[in-house]
């Protein structure tokens, strides 16, 4: 049932756009195809992403009111999360927006997969009655990448461009408070910084390696939409 649903709801209309995009695109050229339908989805959840990106400003800007409350409240955590929640409703905050967007992007992200890693090449079987196939389709980007085959190269660019994304989203690591430098909450927030900037981007690279460059092609597509992105939220909330 859930799997038909997902065939029906997300594969299906994402394999119909690719397929659409290749026959309008001069020279059908499924590398210019991917990249127009990763902007194209990468739009439509702009509204969420730009809503977590602002939520996580604020959030930023409220540490200081927020350090008060805790110190204030520490030995009451009822009351403490109760304050913190209500300078949240204040300044228009949702902490749990974030869940959405990831709830959202999860079968979206699995959907396009399979549209790159199950879809190419094109077939009949899933296209609506008024999306037809294109031609003569060009499985080489530019006449130079096979996006059909592995590309070590392509993999290496995904993960440069992540780390260049997640340095840019993960806040600066502030020195924790004195006398708490060794606690566990300091350790395991320094442990969880170092990893999404240095370790994912080398296994992001490595699990590129293994699968079609279409998919790579898709990934630094996103990725660079992304660190775009991220540069325009940073610009704005400079003028707050």
């Amino acid at each position: 049932m859930i799997s038909q649903v997902f065939h029906t709801a997300l594969y299906v209309p994402l394999y119909n756009a690719l397929v659409f995009l290749t026959s309008v695109i001069p020279g059908a050229d499924i590398g210019l195809a991917v990249i127009a339908l990763t902007v194209i989805v990468r739009f439509v959840l702009l509204p969420l992403s730009h809503k977590q990106r602002n939520t996580q400003v604020k959030m930023k800007l409220l540490e200081g009111e927020m350090a008060n409350i805790k110190k204030n409240y520490e030995n009451d955590k009822k009351v403490q999360g109760e304050k913190i929640m209500a300078l949240y409703k204040e300044h228009g905050i949702n902490p749990f927006s974030g869940f959405l967007l990831i709830l959202v992007q999860i079968p979206i992200l699995l959907a396009l997969y399979f549209v790159f890693t199950k879809g190419i090449p094109f077939d009949t079987k899933d296209l609506y009655n008024f999306v037809s196939l294109p031609g003569n389709i060009d499985a080489n980007f530019f006449g130079l990448l096979d996006l059909s085959a592995e590309n070590l190269w392509v993999a290496i660019l995904v993960g440069v461009s992540q780390y260049f994304q997640t340095v840019l989203a993960l806040p600066p690591q502030s020195a924790p408070a004195k006398g708490k430098e060794n606690d566990f909450s300091s350790a395991f927030a320094k442990s969880m910084n170092t990893n999404m900037r240095y370790v994912m981007p080398v296994i992001i690279v490595l699990v590129s390696a293994t699968l079609p460059a279409v998919v790579s092609l898709y990934w630094l597509t996103s990725n660079l939409f992304g660190i775009i992105h991220e540069l325009i939220v940073r610009k704005k909330a400079k003028q707050i």
